[in-house]
């Protein structure tokens, strides 16, 4: 092992409304302290119950990737663990979640975009 991966970063234009998002989607803590970085207005984090550090840096011409287009790349994405589909889908709606592609009901994920536009698969466990 060369590192130990200290958090997942996320471009966006507004650090407090993607840590909101996460942090109604995930649990946890937006802007825990933290000695590895300084928390400010282009900067947030959430610390969550499991353990993952998320953060979010602002970026002033940030551009949603566009999934599936190439020219607009997705870069990467979460996948995140649910019971019941259904009732996940209807929660990330809520808090703002884009529904990308549900794959007309025929397997055990569903893609969805955050409001900034970074995708991610909610994963029937």
């Amino acid at each position: 092992m060369i590192a130990k991966l200290q958090c997942v970063v996320l471009d966006c234009s507004d650090v407090r409304e993607l840590s909101r998002f996460y942090l109604a989607l995930l649990g946890g803590t937006v802007d825990r302290p933290d000695p590895r970085w300084s928390l400010d207005d282009g900067w947030s984090t959430l610390h969550t119950d499991s353990g993952l550090v998320l953060a979010f840096q602002r970026v002033g011409d940030h551009r949603p990737p566009r999934w599936p287009d190439a020219a607009h790349p997705q870069q990467f994405h979460l996948d995140l663990g649910v019971t019941d589909l259904d009732l996940a889908q209807e929660q990330v709606l809520g808090l703002g979640a884009s529904l990308l592609d549900e794959g007309e009901g025929t397997r055990g994920w569903r893609i969805y975009a955050d409001p900034a536009g970074h995708p991610f698969c909610l994963v029937r466990d």
